[in-house]
């Protein structure tokens, strides 16, 4: 059982998305959304790297590109 409601690992990341929000991970979802996360001026961006960090951004946009490579 996860003790923190944010994920820590690739594998929590893809269950919270494809479970729990119900998204499909699309190539097309994917690259906007790592197009967004490598763009710093994006709001969405800012607004995450300002609530969980630099840290935690950088993985986020590490999983996506990991999920890219899966397709």
């Amino acid at each position: 059982m996860r003790k923190s409601i944010i994920p820590q690992s690739y594998e929590e990341w893809r269950h919270c998305i494809v479970v729990e929000c119900g998204l499909d991970l699309t190539s097309s979802f994917i690259e906007e959304r790592i197009s967004s996360l490598q763009n710093d001026r994006d709001s969405h961006t800012r607004q995450l790297a300002r609530l969980y960090g630099q840290q935690h951004l950088q993985k986020v946009l590490s999983w996506f590109m990991q999920a890219q490579k899966m397709l």
